[in-house]
């Protein structure tokens, strides 16, 4: 696959900062033990993560903006272009040593998405796609799962946790799915749970309130893979609303069928 230029720079980025976090990583067992925790120690990991991106896509285009989960925006002299980077997903799995985690950079060009790369160092799986131009996990071409029928199918989702979110609407909106399919996973890290929508490992996913940093390299990943992508009333509003709902064409419309049926 030949990758255009600025895909290649954000994937120097991603993979450099992947390898910082697997580093890092290997850190985290010992402190499980420590009475501090490894509370300190992981943010820090995730801020010298997002300094590693940070310097190797401001040294490529200095006139580019950020907006990043860390540091949040920084406005560019270009603006028409903007990065959205998440140096970290997954940071209470990165917390308690569970090795589902990744990194998510996205070129913003007037307003869409054009590129993304989500790197998921543990596994080393590179997440690729530029609008137009396919989606691919190292190098080989991903389309989304095949399935059609309900029962066949798994979905990812996000839970709320302590002091975010809405609990009432999740436990609702899981007791009208759970139902229906062959299993719901939780896996903790949004930007995979998209690139494996994406791969067809899951038929399709749901989630509410998330950030753009999270959800908009693997937004393009799924549209370039096939897949159907909306907010999670069926509008083109997702970075605005941090609400998505994603998969083939049978996944999506089930999705938000259901979601509507919950909230009703």
């Amino acid at each position: 696959m030949a990758r255009t230029a600025l895909l290649n720079v954000m994937v120097q980025a991603a993979m450099k900062a992947g390898r910082s976090l697997v580093r890092d990583f290997g850190e985290v067992e010992n402190l499980q033990v420590s009475r501090k925790g490894p509370g300190d120690f992981v943010s820090a990991a995730d801020r010298k993560a997002e300094e590693i991106i940070k310097a190797e896509l401001t040294k490529a285009r200095p006139q580019f903006g950020l907006v990043m989960e860390e540091s949040g925006e920084i406005e560019g002299t270009d603006g028409q272009h903007r990065w959205h980077v998440d140096p970290l997903d997954g940071t209470t799995n990165f917390l308690h040593g569970i090795p589902i985690f990744a990194t998510s950079i996205a070129l913003e060009r007037q307003g869409q998405i054009v590129a993304g790369v989500i790197y998921n160092p543990v596994m080393d799986e590179l997440y690729t796609a530029e609008r137009g131009r396919g989606a691919f996990l190292n190098d080989r071409r991903l389309r989304v799962a095949g399935r059609s029928e309900l029962p066949e199918m798994v979905f990812g989702t996000g839970l709320p946790f302590i002091g975010k979110g809405d609990h009432g609407r999740a436990l609702k909106e899981l007791r009208h799915i759970m139902p229906e399919v062959a299993g719901i996973r939780r896996c903790g890290a949004a930007a995979l749970d998209l690139a494996w929508t994406a791969s067809g490992r899951l038929d399709g996913y749901w989630e509410h309130d998330l950030n753009s940093w999270d959800i908009a390299a693997g937004l393009l990943m799924v549209r370039e893979a096939g897949g159907y992508v909306s907010d999670t009333e069926g509008k083109d509003k997702m970075l605005e609303t941090g609400n998505v709902a994603v998969g083939n064409e049978f996944a999506h419309k089930h999705i938000l069928r259901l979601i509507k049926l919950a909230n009703s």
